[in-house]
C-alpha cells in the first residue's frame, strides 16, 4: 500500500475537483471529498430535478453543481474523477487533460489506498456470481469482507476503517478496468465473448480493457482463467503472475476442473476431490464453471468444508435464473441480469427442457446468429419484446434447420403484455423465463428494474 485515504485526501487540499456523473458509486465520493474540505464540482447530464433532494444536500455541503447537458462544459479542474461509463476519451475530457488536469476514477484510487488483499473479477458473464461467492466463502470463513465494485457499493469512502487483515472482493466491468493502472493480488477472469460494443469502439477494445484486470499484477499476483473459453485461455500466456485456470470439461495441473460430475482441485503435483457436482444449489452448468473459479480464488483461505457449506447454502443472486413462483404447474424464472447472447444460452442449458423464453431490449449492437440455433433447441415458445425483437426473430429464422412454427414466434413490444402472452402459452410442468439477451435501457432503467417489474407482473398473474 502506497498511501492511506487520509493522506490522499491531504493530497488534495488546495487543489479542485469534479467529479462527473452524481450517481451510485460517485455520491459517497462526493460526500467524502467535501467532508475533507476539498473544493468539488458535481457534474452530470440529468438537470436538478432529477435529484430531489440530494442537490441541496450536496450545495449545503459545500458543492458547486453543473447539471444539465452543458454539463461537460469548461472542464478545467486539477483533478478530475470520471464516471465508469463516460469514456476516458472524450473531447471534454481531452481537453482538460491537455490544459493539466488529471483524470482518474473512485476505482483507481481505491486501488491506490486500499490496504487490505484485494481480489477481483471480471468476465462477459459470471461475474456478480462468482465475485457473490468468493465473498460468501470468505464471510463464512471468518473474513471480514468488503464487496464493491460493481457491485455492492462504492469502497472508496469506507477505506480509512478497513483493516490489513480484511479482503476487499471487487467486480470490475470493462468501464472501470479501461484506466487502470494496477491489478488485484488475485484476479479471476470469468469469460469472454462480445459485449457493450455500444460503447467500445471494438471486440479488440473490450478485450484489452479486460485484460488490465491481470496485466499489472507482479509475479507474486495470481490470475484465474476460464480453459474453456478459447479467448481466455490464450490471454493466460500474458499473465506476469502465477496462473491458475479452471475448467468443466479438461483435467488440470493447476487449478480446479470437473471430474466423474466431482470437482477437483490440483496443485504442487497432487489433487484433491472436494464434492459433487449436484450438491451446488443454484442449477446450471454456468452456474458449476462460476463456483470453479471462485473456488481457485479462495485456495489456502477457506477450508473445504466451509466451501461446500456455501455450496449447499447459497441461494443465488437476485436477476440470475431467479425462481419467481410456481402457478398452476408453471415455473417463473428472472433471468432479467442476461445482457447478452451468451448469457441468455447458459439459462437454456440450466433446464432439461424445452422453455417459453421472453427476450428482446436494447440493441449493444452485439450479434444474435449465435443465439438461433439454441433458440431452436432449447425453446417452445419465443416471445420477443424490446428493440431488438426482429433482429433477434431474424437470426432464429435464418439459423441453420429451422423450421416454421418450431419455436412459435410471438412479437409483442409491450413488455407486460409480452410477459402475459408467456403465461398464456404455459401449460403445466412448463418453464417460462425471462433472460433477454440483451440490455435493458430501451424501457427500463437497468437490468434490476427489469427483473423487478417482471417479478411484479407475475406475482399479480
Amino acid at each position: 500500500m502506497a498511501i492511506t485515504l487520509q493522506q490522499y485526501l491531504d493530497s488534495l487540499q488546495g487543489k479542485r475537483v469534479a467529479v462527473i456523473g452524481i450517481g451510485v458509486s460517485n455520491t459517497p465520493l462526493i460526500k467524502t471529498l467535501l467532508r475533507a474540505g476539498i473544493d468539488v464540482t458535481a457534474c452530470d447530464k440529468n438537470p436538478r430535478d432529477k435529484f430531489e433532494g440530494l442537490a441541496e444536500e450536496l450545495e449545503t455541503m459545500g458543492a458547486i453543481l453543473h447539471l444539465g447537458e452543458t454539463y461537460l462544459d469548461g472542464l478545467d479542474q486539477d483533478i478530475i474523477f470520471r464516471s465508469p461509463g463516460i469514456r476516458p476519451d472524450i473531447p471534454p475530457f481531452l481537453a482538460a487533460i491537455e490544459k493539466g488536469s488529471v483524470l482518474t476514477s473512485e476505482m483507481e484510487v481505491f486501488f491506490q489506498v486500499c490496504p487490505c488483499k484485494i481480489i477481483a473479477v471480471t468476465g462477459s458473464d459470471g461475474k456478480t456470481t462468482t465475485t457473490t461467492l468468493i465473498s460468501e466463502m470468505l464471510k463464512n470463513a471468518g473474513y471480514t469482507v468488503h464487496l464493491g465494485g460493481n457491485i455492492g457499493k462504492p469502497l472508496l469512502s469506507e477505506a480509512g476503517e478497513m483493516s490489513p487483515e480484511d479482503v476487499a472482493v471487487l467486480e470490475l466491468s470493462s468501464f472501470q478496468l479501461m484506466t487502470l493502472q494496477t491489478s488485484p493480488d488475485i484476479a479471476v477472469f470469468t469469460n469472454l465473448s462480445p459485449n457493450h460494443l455500444d460503447i467500445h469502439k471494438s471486440m479488440e477494445e473490450y478485450a484489452q480493457a479486460k485484460e488490465n484486470i491481470f496485466s499489472h499484477q507482479t509475479k507474486s499476483g495470481i490470475a484465474i482463467f476460464n480453459r474453456d473459453n478459447a479467448l481466455t485461455n490464450e490471454m493466460a500466456g500474458r499473465a506476469p503472475g502465477k496462473v491458475l485456470k479452471f475448467s468443466r470439461q479438461t483435467t488440470l495441473a493447476e487449478g480446479t476442473y470437473v471430474e466423474n460430475g466431482k470437482i477437483v482441485v490440483a496443485g504442487n503435483g497432487q489433487k484433491r476431490t472436494l464434492f459433487a457436482t449436484d450438491r451446488i444449489l443454484i442449477p446450471g452448468q454456468h452456474n458449476v464453471e462460476n463456483y470453479l473459479a471462485a473456488i481457485a480464488a479462495v485456495q489456502g483461505m477457506v477450508p473445504d468444508d466451509v466451501i461446500l457449506h456455501t455450496a449447499e447454502t447459497f441461494p443465488g443472486v437476485e436477476h440470475r435464473i431467479e425462481l419467481v413462483r410456481t402457478l398452476n404447474g408453471v415455473r417463473y424464472y428472472n433471468d432479467s441480469i442476461a445482457s447478452s447472447p451468451t448469457r441468455t444460452i447458459a439459462g437454456l442449458h440450466s433446464f432439461h427442457q424445452k422453455v417459453i423464453l421472453i427476450a428482446g431490449g436494447y440493441d449493444k449492437k452485439i450479434p444474435f446468429e449465435v443465439l438461433g440455433k439454441e433458440v431452436q433447441d432449447h425453446v417452445k415458445t419465443l416471445v420477443l419484446t424490446g428493440h431488438t425483437a426482429e433482429k433477434i426473430q431474424k437470426a432464429v429464422v435464418e439459423s441453420e434447420g429451422y423450421q416454421a412454427g418450431h419455436p412459435a414466434i410471438l412479437m409483442e413490444p409491450d413488455f407486460k403484455q409480452a410477459v402475459l402472452k408467456a403465461s398464456q402459452a404455459a401449460e403445466e410442468g412448463d418453464v417460462v423465463i425471462l433472460s433477454p439477451a440483451c440490455a435493458s435501457f430501451d424501457h427500463f432503467k437497468n437490468f434490476a428494474q427489469r427483473g423487478q417489474t417482471f417479478k411484479a407482473i407475475v406475482n399479480e398473474l
